[in-house]
C-alpha cells in the first residue's frame, strides 16, 4: 500500500473527465479509433453484466436498459429473490444503464479496438436500485460523508494461474513456467517465482498501463503460481472498479498464454487460500488529514472505535467477505488466512493488523475477505462495521500479541452459519439496506441448496464402499 495512505486520494485523469458532454466523449473515442464499447454493470456476484454497441451509437449516450433480473442471478445462473417485489421483477421490467464516463478505458485484449465502461443501474425514475453493489457501497460513504470523513481504501488482490482445466471433476494444477517445470508453493516473495510466468505479468502491466489502471506492486505469494497485485490508495467506488477491472484483466492475460486466472478462494487443495486484503483509514473533508491520528501523532478515540467496529460487526458481515461455499475451505485452522478478529500492530496472524507505517499513514487492515469477493459489498461491508463502531461508540479489546493462528475461531465455520448470522443484524441491513439484504440472503440460500445436491470426490472416495 502507498506509504501516504490516510490523505485525500488524488483526483482521477483528466482524460477521464468527460462530465456529460457529447462531444468530449466522441473525441476520446476517436483518438482511441474505438469501434465497440462494452457497457458493463456489476452485478452481486460481481460478474460484469451488460451489453456490446458499436462505438457511434455509445457516443450518442441514449438510454440502455437491462432487465431487473440481472440483481436476482446466482453464480449458477439461477433467479431467485423475486417476492420483495412482485409482478414488477417477473414481468422483467427495463432499469436504465447510466455510464460513468470517469471509468471509460481500452479494453486491449480484444480483437478490434474496444472500449469498456462501467454503469451505474437506475430505475425509469432516476432513482438508483438499492440492490445495485455499486451503490450499496455509494450508500456506506454517504454516511461517513455525512459526518465530514472521506474512506480511503487500498486492496489487495491474490490470484492463482493455472493450467487450462475443461474438466471439473479433475483437480486444478500450477502452469508450467518459462523452466519447464510446474510452479512450486513456499516460495513467497521469490523474484525468481514471479519470473516464472515473466511473460504474462508484462501483459498485466502493459493492459493495466494501458488502461491507466495503477499498480502499486506484483509478488509471489505462499501458493504453486499464486501472486498478488496491491493497488495504490483511494476512493473506494475508484478501488472496487479498479478490482472489478483488474479481475477481467488478468484473466485475460492468462488466456493470452494458455492458462487460467483464478480468483477462487481455495482453488487449491494443498496451497494457501486466495484474500483480497482492505486497507482502511479515514481522511477529514476539509483538510484531508488522517482523523485516525491525533495532533501529537498518536492514535484517536474515532481510531480505536473503527477497529472495535470491526470486531464486533465482522463475523455478522462474513457472509458478504467470504460469499461462497469454497470461501469457507480458506479460513480454517492451521491454514495462512486468519480465523478470528483479534487486532495487532504489524501483526499478519490477526484478522485486523495495524501496519507499521508514519502516523499519517494510521490504518487498519481487514485480513478476512477472500478474492472471490464482490470488491464493491467487501469494501462497503468492511466500511459499514467501522462506521457502526465509531457511532456506537464501542471499544476495541486489547491488542493479540504473538500467534493469533492460536486464538479461539471466531468466524462463522461455513455459508449457511454466516448467513444466519447476516440475516440477525439488523445494523447491518439498516446500514447496507434492507432490500439488498434480503436480496443477497436469498441468492446465497440458493447458491448453498443447489451445492447441497453435488456429490464429492471426498464421498465417493471415503463412503462408497465403508458405509
Amino acid at each position: 500500500m502507498s506509504p501516504d495512505n490516510g490523505t485525500l486520494p488524488s483526483p482521477a485523469p483528466e482524460e477521464f473527465s468527460f462530465g456529460t458532454e457529447p462531444e468530449h466523449l466522441r473525441a476520446w473515442l476517436t483518438h482511441h479509433r474505438i469501434e465497440e464499447v462494452d457497457c458493463a454493470v456489476p452485478d452481486i456476484a460481481g460478474v460484469a453484466r451488460g451489453k456490446t454497441m458499436p462505438a457511434a451509437k455509445f457516443a450518442k449516450l441514449d438510454a440502455v436498459h437491462l432487465p431487473i433480473s440481472i440483481f436476482h442471478q446466482t453464480i449458477t445462473g439461477d433467479y431467485v429473490g423475486f417476492e420483495e417485489d412482485g409482478q414488477q421483477l417477473y414481468a422483467e421490467s427495463d432499469l436504465m444503464m447510466v455510464p460513468d464516463l470517469d471509468t471509460i478505458r481500452p479494453a486491449p485484449w480484444a480483437s478490434s479496438p474496444t472500449a469498456q465502461v462501467i454503469h451505474d443501474a437506475t430505475w425509469q425514475t432516476g432513482e438508483p436500485v438499492e440492490i445495485a453493489p455499486r451503490q450499496v457501497l455509494k450508500r456506506v460513504l454517504k454516511l461517513f460523508e455525512d459526518e465530514g470523513w472521506l474512506p480511503v481504501v487500498a486492496p489487495e488482490l491474490e490470484f492463482y494461474l493455472t493450467k487450462t482445466n475443461p474438466d471439473p471433476d479433475y483437480p486444478l494444477e500450477p502452469p508450467t513456467g518459462r523452466s519447464g517445470r510446474a510452479g512450486a508453493g513456499r516460495q513467497a516473495y521469490s523474484l525468481g517465482a514471479v519470473d516464472e510466468y515473466d511473460k504474462i505479468v508484462d501483459d498485466i502491466y502493459e493492459y493495466a498501463e494501458r488502461q491507466y489502471l495503477k499498480i502499486d506492486t506484483i509478488i509471489q505469494e505462499g501458493g504453486a503460481a499464486q501472486l498478488e497485485i496491491n493497488l495504490l490508495h483511494g476512493d473506494p467506488v475508484d478501488l472496487a472498479d479498479q478490482v472489478f477491472l483488474f479481475k477481467r484483466t488478468i484473466r485475460e492475460a492468462a488466456f493470452t498464454h494458455g492458462c487460467y486466472a483464478t480468483f477462487m478462494a481455495k482453488p487449491l487443495a494443498n496451497q494457501p487460500g486466495s484474500a483480497m486484503h482492505i486497507h482502511q483509514s479515514l481522511a477529514d473533508k476539509t483538510t484531508g488529514r488522517n482523523v485516525f491520528t491525533d495532533e501529537n501523532g498518536g492514535p484517536t478515540k474515532l481510531f480505536y472505535q473503527f477497529l472495535a467496529g470491526q470486531q464486533h460487526y465482522l463475523p455478522q458481515a462474513t457472509c458478504l467477505l467470504a460469499p461462497y461455499v469454497n470461501s469457507y475451505r480458506r479460513l480454517v485452522p492451521g491454514g495462512a488466512a486468519p480465523i478470528n478478529v483479534e487486532w495487532g500492530n504489524d501483526n499478519r496472524s490477526a484478522g485486523l493488523r495495524v501496519p507499521f507505517s508514519p502516523s499519517a499513514a494510521r490504518r487498519v487492515e481487514n485480513r478476512l475477505a477472500g478474492s472471490d469477493a464482490n470488491p464493491y459489498i467487501a469494501i462497503a461491508a468492511s466500511l459499514a462495521c467501522g462506521y457502526l463502531g465509531i457511532k456506537k461508540a464501542l471499544e476495541p479489546r486489547q491488542a493479540v500479541v504473538g500467534n493469533a493462528y492460536r486464538s479461539d475461531h471466531q468466524l462463522p465455520r461455513g455459508l449457511l452459519e454466516a448467513l444466519t448470522e447476516f440475516e440477525d443484524s439488523a445494523d447491518l441491513h439498516e446500514i447496507l439496506g434492507k432490500r439488498f439484504s434480503h436480496v443477497y440472503l436469498e441468492l446465497k440460500r440458493s447458491e448453498f441448496e443447489e451445492f447441497m445436491r453435488v456429490i464429492s470426490p471426498w464421498e465417493r472416495e471415503h463412503l462408497l464402499l465403508s458405509v
